[in-house]
């Protein structure tokens, strides 16, 4: 409908009431609504309306069609115009927000900032805009990685909310400074915001939907913390929390709501309530991932990723496509450690995919799937191209953060089973748990694991058994199964080349029936060799025979996925380094699981 100001013409509200029917028509005519639109100009009409009008056509070609050239080209002309009048205020400040958008989507930041700067300056009186457009740069910046400035413009929305009275959008700019701060691992800061947005939502007293969807926004936040910690064992009452408070959320009726808030700086939504539940599937699968339940890992997995194909039906949000690679990355992992490469490669090719459909995807995830890659590669034995595969993850990470340094612990492993002792010295100090830039307790357990498959492999097996000792014990003190099983069997092989059977039997026995809790088919078929071993140095047969009939079933099970792997087209992504995927290698079909 048309405003007040636009009555006095006629001719306006007749093609704008024409353009709206043909656009809400089933099936909407897009073609006729532009139509409508454009026979506005043959009117001269005045400065407003012609800067709403190229709104409205800019706005309806970006959504309906792939004409975004001119889509840019109407944008572009209502902000011109919209920001030299005085009565255009509205258009004004949704032209700067969408057009902004349409420079973000081809690439172009450094033309958005501006335009976003001088419509935050106009948009002082402007409650609801103002607030928009902060959030809107705060984004950019976050993305350009500039979190100094992003954060900078969030404390301004936050001061901003307090002077309006708007607890709940205050809130809002706090929760996100803390996220960026988390992503910064600015622990002082992230103390800082959750402090005091804690001590908020607290003492909260507007809408019941409103308060539930910041506590799920803080209590992400602190799972998160917590699992960037690797601290598995200690999230778990935060974990349960969350997962409580999403049930409340969804039992919440808009209906059953009283009123929402008349306050324009109140009018924002942090997450729809089904995009919620993905989230806090999504970090239940990386707790289940951390702590080595895979099985509960692959069914979240799976209820997240129907979640996100229903919800894509509805609305194609960039966001969801996060979630899903997100989720691709964790159960591609999941794959790798039960011994399911087959599938994993389809599923790293389908992660490419997801990629394609936002150019900035790939950009923000390249480390992460050259990494699964090289974990890929790795499980096949093909150390060259895992070794490959994991520089070109570093470069792509600039070297730096949690992700590099679990590249550089796998590739240690590679050099250790290719027997290259120089190429290993020369990661000793970023693999050092001593020196290892990483705040992550469960990082550095693996570290000391690393330290103890080296010395190992020396067959220095004092310090060999003192460094996995150390990872049982911080394993152990946080839960992580899989570093404890992997360290029991290594300990147990150590332990039988020592000649000391009992000792050794007493340690590859839990690793093998928590190896078959994860489950973990490589721990599984270690363990199974070396129980076989001890059977028959202690002359149990009976049992030789159990652990020889177990070894086998593990050996054949993994060969004839290898040889189910390496008979794919999809193999050959192990050689891709640079450039675009080679989508063409993607022949096969993806398992019915993922999609």
């Amino acid at each position: 409908m048309a405003s007040s100001q636009y009555q006095e013409h006629p001719w306006y509200t007749s093609l704008l009431g024409l353009a709206e029917n043909f656009r809400t028509s089933n099936p909407p005519n897009i073609r006729l609504c532009i139509h409508c639109l454009q026979s506005i100009f043959t009117f001269n009409p005045a400065p407003h309306i012609e800067a709403r009008t190229h709104l409205q056509l800019g706005s309806i070609l970006m959504t309906h069609t792939k004409n975004t050239d001119l889509a840019r080209t109407h944008l572009e002309k209502a902000w011109s115009i919209s920001s030299t009048i005085s009565n255009a205020d509205e258009v004004r400040y949704e032209s700067a927000s969408i057009l902004s958008q349409l420079y973000e989507k081809q690439m172009q930041s450094q033309l958005a900032k501006p335009i976003l700067r001088h419509a935050i300056e106009m948009s002082q009186r402007a409650p609801y805009w103002h607030c928009r457009l902060l959030f809107q740069l705060a984004q950019i910046h976050a993305l350009e990685k500039d979190m100094v400035s992003a954060m900078s413009l969030l404390s301004v929305g936050a001061d901003y909310a307090a002077a309006a009275r708007s607890e709940y959008t205050r809130l809002l700019f706090l929760l996100s400074k803390g996220m960026l701060a988390l992503i910064e691992r600015n622990i002082e800061m992230v103390s800082e915001c959750m402090g005091q947005a804690g001590n908020l939502i607290d003492h909260f007293t507007g809408s019941p939907a409103h308060k539930e969807s910041l506590k799920v926004f803080f209590l992400v936040l602190q799972v998160c913390h917590y699992l960037m910690a690797g601290q598995v064992k200690s999230v778990k009452p935060v974990l349960k929390q969350l997962q409580q408070s999403i049930q409340t959320i969804t039992q919440i009726h808009t209906e059953d709501e009283p009123p929402m808030s008349s306050n324009p700086v109140d009018q924002f939504h942090w997450l729809p309530k089904e995009h919620m539940c993905v989230l806090v599937y999504l970090v239940t699968v990386m707790h289940s991932m951390q702590a080595g339940y895979m099985d509960k890992a692959q069914k979240y997995t799976d209820k997240a990723l129907m979640q996100i194909e229903k919800l894509k039906m509805l609305d194609t949000h960039p966001l969801l496509l996060t979630f899903q690679l997100m989720l691709l990355e964790h159960i591609i992992m999941c794959r790798l450690i039960m011994g399911h490469k087959s599938i994993a490669i389809q599923e790293i090719f389908q992660a490419c995919h997801v990629c394609q459909q936002q150019p900035r995807l790939f950009s923000m995830h390249s480390a992460q799937i050259h990494t699964l890659i090289g974990l890929y590669a790795m499980s096949m034995n093909c150390m060259e191209a895992a070794e490959a595969q994991f520089k070109t993850a570093l470069e792509h990470s600039s070297g730096e953060g949690e992700l590099a340094g679990f590249i550089n612990l796998n590739l240690a492993i590679v050099y250790l089973r290719m027997n290259r002792q120089s190429d290993l010295h020369r990661l000793a100090e970023v693999i050092d748990p001593d020196t290892l830039h990483s705040h992550s307790h469960s990082m550095k357990a693996a570290a000391f694991f690393v330290k103890g498959l080296q010395s190992f492999f020396e067959a220095n097996y004092v310090d060999a058994k003192r460094f996995l000792r150390e990872t049982l014990k911080m394993a152990n003190a946080e839960d992580v199964n899989r570093l404890t099983s992997c360290s029991l069997v290594l300990l147990g092989h150590i332990f039988l080349s020592l000649g000391n059977n009992q000792e050794a039997m007493n340690l590859v026995t839990p690793a093998m029936q928590l190896a078959g809790k994860i489950p973990d088919v490589h721990v599984q078929l270690w363990a199974s060799s070396l129980l076989k071993d001890l059977y028959r140095l202690i002359g149990d047969s009976v049992n030789e025979a159990e652990g020889y009939r177990m070894h086998t079933s593990f050996s054949q099970s993994l060969l004839r996925d290898h040889f189910q792997s390496s008979q794919l087209s999809e193999h050959g992504l192990i050689q891709w380094t640079t450039g675009p995927c080679p989508f063409h290698l993607n022949t096969s079909v993806t398992g019915s699981s993922v999609l």
